[in-house]
Order: C-alpha cells, then structure tokens, then sequence
C-alpha cells in the first residue's frame, strides 16, 4: 500500500475530512468521499476546488496539478461503493459508539487485509477496536488542521494494533510528505495530552485575576509562541477545548493535573465560544485589545546597575544594560540585578512576598523568563516597599515593555514551561512517546517555538524542578507534583 496508490475511503468530510482527502489525492490516491448526510461529499469537493483556484491565483498550484487531483477525488452515496479500498480514514464525530459501528461495518465491506484508520483526538484507539473481528488492522492517524498545511501525523497503536500496519502508515504519512511521531493509545496521545499544561496554567491565572487574557496572550507571544493561550482558544473554540479537557481529565480517572478550569466553564456555559460565534475571551473581529503600557520612571541616566549571577540570563541583562554603569557579582545565588537598594530577580517559581519575606527584603521585584522577541512583553510582580513604576522603568530601559502583575508563584512564561516540561516527562515515563518524538510532535503539531525537552535543555532540570515545587509549596495537591522521570534524569 505504501509504495502504490491503492484506492482510499474516506469517511465524514468536515473540515478535517477535506484536508486529509486534499492531501490523498495530492498524493496520487484515488479517494472516495463519504458522509452520512446527503450533498455533504459534493460540497467538501467543491470546497477543495475552491481552494485550490485560491492556490493557482497564487501561483502555488498548477491549473494540470488541480484538474488531475480533483479527478481522483470521487463523491460516493454509500459506502458499497469505496469497497475497493485498502486504507479506510474516519474523521466523523468524537463519540466513541458512532465510531465503533462504523469499523464494524468496514470489516465487512473492505478487503481482509484493508488497514482501519481513526483520526480522533482523544478516544482511545483500544476501545474503538473493542469488539472488531481484526482489531490488529486498526490504528490511529490523527492528523493535525489544517491538514495540508501541518506535517505532523500522530500513529496511534492501540493494545491489538500490528506493528507492521503502523509502520505502513508511518510508511505512507512520510509519502504524503508528512511527519509521523509514534503514540500509545493514552488520553490526548501526545499533542493533546502534552498541550494541557498551555491552556490551564493561563486559566489558573485568570481565576486568580493576576493578569488580564490580553497580557498573557502578549507575554507568551514574546517567549515565542505564535499564538498566545487565550486567542487560541478563542481560536480552538473554548466550547471544543473544554471538551477535550474534560476528555483527558475523566480519561485519566479524574487526575487534578487535568482538572477543568472555572473559568472556561462559564465561558461556555454562556455560549461565549471565541471567533466561531464572535466572542470569547475577545469579541471578534476586533480581537485583543492593545496591551495597555505600563507606567514607568525611568532610572537615572548613568545609574549603577549591579547583575548578579551567572550564565545566559545574568550575560543577557548585563549586554541589555546599555546607558548604566554595569558591574557583576557572578558568585550571586540569584540571577538578576539591583540598581540602588531595589533588587530585581528572575522568578525561582516563589511568589515575590515570599522571597521578600524569607531574605528579609525591603524593595524586590521578580520578573519572568527574558523574552525571545526582541522588545517582548516580560512579567513583573513586586513585593515589600518596591514601586512597580520604578521597576517597569528599569525593564523599560533594557528594551522590554513591562507588564505588571499581581504576585503570583512563577508569574507566567517561567510556570508554563516548567509543566509543559514536566507533563512530557510523564508522558515520557508512561511510554506514550519518546523525548524526540514529544519535541516533534509539538513542533509540528501546534507550532510551538521550542519542543519541552529542548527547553529542558535551556532551563535546566533544577530549575525546573524548583519552579514546579514552588508551585506545589503554594497551591498543595496532585497538580504540581514533578514527574518520576524529570527527578531522576541527569543533568543539571
């Protein structure tokens, strides 16, 4: 099946449905369009037509190369008619019943050795082969939307799958010039499960109202994501990222890790669903407002700035520090710096009140993770006596734009690294992935600027450990507990 382009069924031609049937037939693969309710195989076929006149405007696609897909893209009435296919693909709605009548139904129709594959998100692969006659021919082929566009394919093994038919699909997905990462049949599998950590720690955050969705948007824009965890889901659909949340969450027997927040629920429980009905944490189309500045006293010209510390954050603020008279302390247990009696440090994963009171400290601020943008947005809270315009004036003249917060442990970008982190090496631990294949997946998948275990890397396995427990020591429970394999992985 791999090398030669055996006919493809394709069944529920929603969005997902018309990406993967695009990039079939790209490929070469006659593919019969099938869907439960009458006209919709036609329209996805004109919807793909569609896009492919925009792609010819844009001298993207050949009109030959448009004519000749589209002829292999075959609308069928029932699905007698694609019996002569060799590699089923649901992509039909995410209820585990539906899906399971429906491959009971292939098994009869399509030749013995024809491969079953789902593209669901969340359900487990071993439950919907439950009860097949050849559940070894079934597999997972999540694809990723919009499906032409993003490479990543997650192979999906359920208990029963045959690892020849998920190495003919890894097989195939490189031949649609894909990228597959393999999976266990885990709740999320990969993306999904690893993402969670993205979205919660941004809604733990707003049920605490230590920051408004405009400035966590713009601060993790600044670490580098293309996408900030609230217009994404807005984005998503807040009512479909809820569910997926829940998903994972009873799916895993109710671990707080995965806990729903609060904050989403009433979002969706008011029909606020984000760009898909016109508002969410925005109102669409205006989207985000501005991010407001923050008020700022610039330090004096020529002050004496003092950066404590050292590595790559302590270097980073002392070549930002243009216009200061700079000196170092590089035996300091603490990365950041001062400028008079103000001490500025980057976030341990404490809460500045705790810093503050634990050293005895009268003017301290913690501020985040340094942008990866220039000119980024970059989190402070303060503690004690420090004025929060002072300290927005000193980040201010290093090159950020400053963004006051309430106090809260590990601020935003520093405890939405730490569990992302921490969440791949569980999944890691478990067995669902490989630590190259989880940085691949979320690469590809949602287009995140870094994988979990290259940031690992950049903020080192203490670090991380210290951010995560700093979160535990405040919020105590299940959710910050720090994964068996980031414990005893080596490294500093």
């Amino acid at each position: 099946m791999t090398t030669s382009k055996q006919d493809i069924l394709l069944i529920g031609v929603g969005v997902m449905g018309q990406g993967i049937a695009q990039v079939a037939a790209q490929a070469g693969h006659r593919v019969f369009l099938f869907d439960t309710f009458e006209g919709a195989a036609v329209k996805a076929r004109e919807k793909i037509a569609a896009t492919f006149t925009r792609l010819i405007e844009k001298a993207r696609l050949t009109q030959q190369d448009a004519d000749a897909t589209l002829a292999r893209l075959v609308p069928i009435q029932t699905l007698a008619e694609g019996k002569t296919a060799l590699l089923a693909i649901e992509a039909v709605i995410e209820r585990l019943d539906v899906k399971h009548s429906l491959f009971q139904q292939l098994e009869d129709l399509l030749p013995e050795g024809a491969i079953l594959a789902t593209n669901t998100s969340s359900i487990s692969v071993t439950a919907i082969g439950a009860g097949l006659k050849r559940p070894e021919r079934l597999v997972g082929m999540h694809f990723f939307n919009p499906a032409p566009l993003m490479k990543l394919v997650e192979v999906v093994h359920g208990l029963r799958t045959d690892k020849g038919v998920a190495s003919e699909v890894e097989a195939l997905s490189r031949a649609w010039g894909k990228t597959p990462v393999h999976t266990r049949s885990t709740p999320g599998f990969i993306v999904n499960r690893i993402a969670r950590p993205y979205y919660a720690e941004a809604l733990m955050l707003l049920q605490e109202q230590a920051l408004a969705p405009e400035a966590l948007d713009a601060l993790l824009r600044a670490a580098g994501f293309r996408m900030g965890p609230c217009e994404l889901m807005d984005l998503i659909g807040l009512d479909t990222n809820y569910a997926v949340t829940k998903t994972v969450f009873e799916a895993n027997f109710q671990d707080r890790r995965f806990t729903p927040s609060l904050v989403q629920r009433e979002l969706v429980e008011g029909g606020l669903f984000g760009r898909k009905n016109g508002r969410g944490f925005y109102t669409y189309p205006e989207g985000a407002p501005a991010l407001a500045p923050c008020p700022a006293t610039p330090p004096a010209a020529g002050s004496q700035l003092v950066v404590h510390g050292s590595g790559a954050v302590a270097d980073a603020l002392a070549a930002a520090a243009k216009g200061f008279t700079v000196s170092r302390v590089p035996t300091s247990n603490w990365a950041g710096l001062q400028i008079g009696s103000l001490q500025l440090r980057q976030t341990d994963g404490r809460a500045a009140w705790q810093v503050a009171r634990a050293e005895g400290l009268a003017q301290l601020a913690v501020f985040d993770e340094l942008p990866a943008v220039a000119g980024g947005a970059i989190a402070f809270a303060t503690a004690g006596s420090a004025q929060a315009a002072a300290v927005a004036g000193v980040l201010q003249a290093l090159g950020w734009q400053p963004v006051a917060m309430q106090d809260a442990p590990g601020l935003v970008v520093a405890r939405t690294l730490a569990m992302l982190v921490n969440e791949a090496a569980d999944a890691v631990q478990q067995g669902v992935c490989s630590p190259e294949g989880a940085d691949a997946a979320m690469k590809l998948g949602v287009n995140y600027p870094a994988g979990p275990f290259e940031w690992l890397k950049r903020l080192g396995r203490t670090r991380a450990i210290a951010l995560i427990e700093a979160l535990d020591a405040c919020y105590r429970g299940e959710r910050y507990r720090v994964s068996p394999w980031l414990q005893r992985a080596t490294g500093a």
